[in-house]
């Protein structure tokens, strides 16, 4: 149990071995995740204006330390002992632990955040529940509503199916949560954070393995050859730029990602 400001009792104990197997997907995936994964400025800047005013903030499911602001005082969770690895020698201190099973005293953090992460929690109700329980201010989460389908998902429907499978509907964020707002996060064309759907005006990365290998998802899709196959051939017969010359005009796109807020 950590002190990190507050006072009260910590949760029960849960099942380990959807942790385990989940810590090990990312202790596979940080082989390349710092490398592909660079925060975008245009997106950390959102991020750090919806912490307001907090100055001790707690970030779970930090992996190697994307979008943490560096002018306040953090902790991170992490489950992952590779993605804690690849953390800068200069990024806040990181804590082995689950989103599901915080080792902090109630209220002990002004604000938490988790980015891009809930997706992986085994229970995300009990996840952010705790998040609740440490947090005496606000909650920040990015996110992506699994409503939402990118072109990609014409080409490969199972990251359709994975998103729907393990994405929390918006709605359910003000059940576990209370009273939330939402707002969609635009993604820069050039964003330098390879996130999923990231490349959206630059189709060709997809058919890079390097590039793939920074998205848990095509780590959890069985079969993405045929759709990437396809994809191949319409960037070279012209066929996908006809199909999304719209896309080719915009400077950012609504992907699908969220942020979500509670107070």
């Amino acid at each position: 149990m950590i002190d990190a400001g507050g006072g009260g009792e910590m949760g029960p104990k849960h099942d380990s071995r959807q942790k385990s197997a989940m810590s090990a997907k990312y202790d596979i995936i940080g082989n390349s995740y710092a490398e592909l994964r660079k925060p975008d400025q245009r997106i950390a800047r959102i991020i750090e204006s919806a912490l307001g005013s907090a100055q001790i903030v707690l970030n779970v499911g930090a992996g190697t330390g994307s979008y943490e602001p560096t002018d306040r005082s953090l902790i991170a969770v992490e489950p992952s002992r590779e993605m804690i690895r690849k953390r800068s020698p200069a990024a806040a201190e990181a804590i082995q632990a689950n989103a599901d099973d915080l080792p902090f005293y109630d209220k002990s953090f002004d604000a938490s955040m988790a980015i891009l992460t809930i997706h992986h929690w085994p229970d995300k109700e009990a996840g952010l529940r705790e998040m609740r329980r440490v947090t005496r201010g606000r909650i920040v989460l990015l996110t992506f509503d699994p409503s939402h389908r990118p072109w990609l998902t014409d080409y490969l429907p199972e990251l359709a199916a994975l998103d729907e499978a393990q994405m929390p509907a918006m709605s359910d964020y003000e059940r576990w949560l209370g009273s939330v707002q939402i707002k969609p996060v635009p993604v820069p064309h050039d964003c330098s954070d390879g996130f999923l759907y990231a490349y959206w005006r630059r189709p060709a990365a997809y058919l890079d393995p390097y590039i793939r290998s920074g998205s848990s998802s095509f780590w959890a899709i069985s079969n993405a050859e045929a759709g990437l196959q396809n994809l191949r051939r319409d960037l070279e017969t012209g066929k996908w730029e006809r199909r999304y010359a719209e896309l080719l005009t915009l400077d950012e796109y609504d992907a699908g990602y969220r942020l979500v807020v509670a107070d």
